[in-house]
C-alpha cells in the first residue's frame, strides 16, 4: 500500500512537471512568434516610410536599392513589396518583382490583414510575414494626396522572411534547462516526501491490515513504532481504544446470542459472521412467530413449519407426531416426503419412541440403532420433541438418505429447535381451543358427542348426504327400566351402566358412524352411508344383543344385565327433514317399549296414530 501511495504521488509530480514543461514550450514558442511578427511590423513601417519618401522626392526608381539595403538587416532572409490593384490602375502595371509571388500575397491584398506562417525543422526556423500597406492620413503622411483611393484601402503589402533559428535555439536551451530543473525537483520532492510521509504511510498500512483482521472478527491493536510522529501515535491509540471497545461489545453480543440458539451451532472463527448469521435467523424466527399467530388451526402451523424446513434448511423427509401419554396414542399429524420408518406399534404405545421416553434428542449419526423403533438400516434419522401440554408431546422425526444430509440437520438443529419452540405455544393454544370446542360437543360422563354437536354436524352432513344420495340410518335407543337401577343401586352404578352402554355402541359401529348421547338414558346412532334399511336393522340387532349379553359388576360379586329398546328411521326414504326422521325413530322406540322392550322396531306410518292417541 505504501509503495502505491509513493508511486502515485511521484507520478502526480512527474505529470505536473511535464505539463509545466509543455506550458513553457508553448508559451516560449508563442512569445517567439509574436516578437518576430512585431519586428516584421517595425521593418514594414521603415519600408513604408522609405517608399513614401522616394515617391515624394521623385526617385521611386531607386526603391529596389532601398529594399536591398533593408534586406541586409540581420535575420532578414528576403524582403519584397507587392503593389495593390488600385495603385496599378493609377500608375500602370507594376514590375514583375512587385507582383504577388504566392497566394499569401494575394490573400493579404484582398483581406487587408497581416498574415504569418512558421516553417521550421529540428535546427532551423523561418517566419514568413506579409503586412498590408493601407492608405492613411497623419502629420507625416497623407496617402490620399497622391493616390486616388479611399481611406484604409490596401495600397500594397510588404512581405519578408525572417530567420528565427537563433531565437529557437535559445528557446530550446531554456526548455532543456526547465526540464532539468523539473527532473531535479521531482527527485528532491520524491525523496523528501518519502522521508516525510513514510511514518504516516507505515501507520496507514498497519491500520489497513488491522481493519482487514477486524472484518474477519480478529481484533488486534496497533503497536506504534518509535520513530512515528505524534499524530500517527494519536491515531494508533484512538484505533486501539476503538478496537478494545468493539471487541468487548461483540464478545458480549456473541455470548447473549448463543444464549438464544445454544452452543450446538457450528460457530466459525469470525464473530461478526456468527452474529450476523444468528441475528438474521432470529429475525426470520420473529417473522415466523408473527405469521403463525395468525394461523387458525394446528394443521396450518404444521404446514408453515414444513415450508421452513424445506426452504430454509433444505430438509425433504420429516414427520410430525402427536403423542398422548394419557390415552397411549400416537398420531402422525403431518408428513413430508415418503421416508417414514417408525415401528407400527408406536401408534398404541408412545413410550416405544426413545425421544418421547427420554425427552432428549435421538440421532443415528454415531449410533445408528439408538432407537430400536426405527426400522430402516439404509437411512439416517434425527428426532426431537417438545411438550405441548401435560400429557401431549410433539415429536418431529427427520429422515435422511445420506450421512452428509444428517450432518446438515445437526448443524442447523439449534435454529430448527428455535422455530419449533416458537411454534409450540401457538400449537398448544390451538390444541386447548380444540379441546375446549370438543368439550362443548362432548358428553362429560360417556365421552360421546352430545346433542349440540349433532345439531351443528347436521348442517354439513345433510347437504352432503342429499348431494351424494347417501342413506342415513337413525337409531334412537333407550335403556330399559333405567330408573330402577338408580333407585336400587344408586346413581354411581347408573353412571357405570351408561358408560358401558356408550362403550358397546362405539365397539359395534364403524368409525364413520356417529354415536350421540341424546339425553338421560337416550342415545342416537347415525349410520352414515348405510346401504339399506336391512343393514341398519342388522346393526341395531347386533347392538341390542351385545347390550343384553353384557355383565356389569355392581359390588361384592353382584352382576347386572340390562336391555335396550331401539327405534329405526331412514333418511331420506322416511323424510328429508332430519328432525322428522328423529321424531319417527322416537315413535318406533315407543312402539318397541309398548311391545315389551328389548326389541328393534322399524318406523312405519301406522305407528303415528297410536302415539297420537296415547
Amino acid at each position: 500500500m505504501k509503495k502505491k501511495i509513493v508511486l502515485r504521488f511521484t507520478l502526480i509530480i512527474v505529470i505536473l512537471g511535464i505539463l509545466l514543461t509543455i506550458f513553457e514550450i508553448i508559451n516560449f514558442r508563442n512569445f517567439t512568434i509574436t516578437s518576430s511578427v512585431h519586428k516584421a511590423e517595425a521593418i514594414s513601417e521603415v519600408v513604408k516610410s522609405g517608399l513614401t519618401a522616394h515617391m515624394i522626392n521623385g526617385n521611386t526608381n531607386q526603391r529596389g536599392t532601398f529594399l536591398t539595403s533593408i534586406s541586409e538587416i540581420e535575420n532578414i532572409k528576403s524582403i519584397w513589396i507587392v503593389r495593390g490593384e488600385k495603385v496599378n490602375k493609377q500608375y500602370g502595371e507594376s514590375l514583375d518583382i512587385e507582383k504577388p509571388r504566392d497566394e499569401i500575397d494575394k490573400q493579404v491584398l484582398f483581406s487587408g490583414k497581416t498574415f504569418y506562417k512558421l516553417n521550421e525543422t529540428l535546427s532551423d526556423a523561418d517566419l514568413r510575414v506579409t503586412i498590408p500597406f493601407k492608405a492613411t492620413i497623419s502629420q507625416q503622411i497623407n496617402c490620399l494626396q497622391c493616390h486616388q483611393v479611399s481611406l484604409n484601402d490596401t495600397l500594397g503589402a510588404v512581405s519578408m522572411v525572417l530567420d528565427i533559428s537563433e531565437v529557437k535555439q535559445t528557446g530550446l536551451y531554456s526548455v532543456y534547462l526547465i526540464i532539468g530543473i523539473t527532473i531535479l525537483t521531482i527527485i528532491f520532492i520524491a525523496l523528501y516526501s518519502n522521508r516525510l510521509l513514510n511514518p504516516y504511510l507505515d501507520t496507514i498500512e498497519t491500520l489497513s491490515a488491522r481493519i482487514k483482521d477486524a472484518s474477519k472478527g480478529i481484533f488486534k491493536p496497533i503497536i506504534p513504532k518509535k520513530n512515528i510522529s505524534s499524530e500517527a501515535k494519536t491515531l494508533s491509540y484512538e484505533y486501539n481504544s476503538l478496537i478494545k471497545k468493539l471487541n468487548g461489545t461483540f464478545m458480549e453480543i456473541d455470548e447473549k446470542l448463543k444464549g438464544f440458539v445454544g452452543d450446538s451451532y457450528n460457530y466459525s472463527n469470525n464473530s461478526l459472521d456468527n452474529s450476523n448469521y444468528i441475528i438474521s435467523n432470529l429475525s426470520n424466527i420473529y417473522q415466523f412467530k408473527k405469521e403463525i399467530e395468525l394461523d387458525s388451526t394446528r394443521e396450518e402451523i404444521y404446514f408453515r413449519m414444513s415450508e421452513v424446513f424445506q426452504n430454509k434448511f433444505n430438509l425433504h423427509n420429516f414427520s410430525f407426531m402427536e403423542m398422548d401419554s394419557s390415552n397411549k396414542s400416537t398420531k402422525v399429524v403431518f408428513s413430508h416426503g415418503e421416508l417414514y420408518f417408525c415401528c407400527p406399534e408406536i401408534k398404541e404405545e408412545p413410550m416405544l419412541c426413545r425421544v418421547a421416553r427420554n425427552s432428549s434428542d435421538v440421532t443415528s449419526i454415531e449410533h445408528h440403532s439408538a432407537c430400536p423403533c426405527f426400522k430402516s438400516k439404509e437411512h439416517y434419522y434425527y428426532c426431537i420433541d417438545i411438550h405441548l401440554g401435560k400429557n401431549l408431546k410433539l415429536v418431529i422425526n427427520f429422515v435422511t438418505k445420506t450421512k452428509e444430509e444428517l450432518i446438515n440437520v445437526k448443524r442447523n438443529i439449534s435454529f430448527i429447535k428455535s422455530y419449533v419452540s416458537e411454534a409450540a405455544p401457538a400449537i398448544e393454544v390451538k390444541f386447548l381451543l380444540e379441546e375446549l370446542k370438543q368439550s362443548a360437543f362432548r358428553d362429560a360422563l360417556t365421552g360421546l358427542y352430545n346433542r349440540k354437536f349433532m345439531d351443528e354436524n347436521m348442517k354439513k352432513l345433510l347437504p352432503q348426504a342429499t348431494r351424494e344420495e347417501i342413506n342415513i340410518g337413525v337409531l334412537l335407543l333407550d335403556m330399559d327400566h333405567f330408573k330402577a337401577v338408580n333407585d336400587e343401586y344408586g346413581h354411581d352404578i347408573g353412571d357405570k351402566v351408561l358408560k358401558d352402554l356408550a362403550r358397546i355402541l362405539l365397539e359395534n359401529v364403524r368409525e364413520s358412524d356417529l354415536v350421540i348421547r341424546y339425553g338421560g338414558e337416550e342415545f342416537v346412532v347415525l349410520l352414515v352411508g348405510v346401504n339399506n334399511e336391512q343393514d341398519a336393522l342388522n346393526v341395531a340387532e347386533k347392538i341390542k344383543t351385545a347390550v343384553s349379553e353384557n355383565e356389569i359388576d355392581v359390588y361384592a360379586g353382584t352382576k347386572l344385565k340390562k336391555t335396550i329398546s331401539i327405534g329405526l328411521s331412514m333418511f331420506p326414504s322416511d323424510s328429508k327433514n332430519m328432525d322428522l326422521v328423529i321424531k319417527n325413530a322416537d315413535i318406533a322406540l315407543y312402539e318397541a317399549k309398548k311391545r315389551g322392550r328389548d326389541q328393534v322396531v322399524r318406523f312405519e306410518q301406522s305407528q303415528v296414530s297410536s302415539v297420537d292417541l296415547f
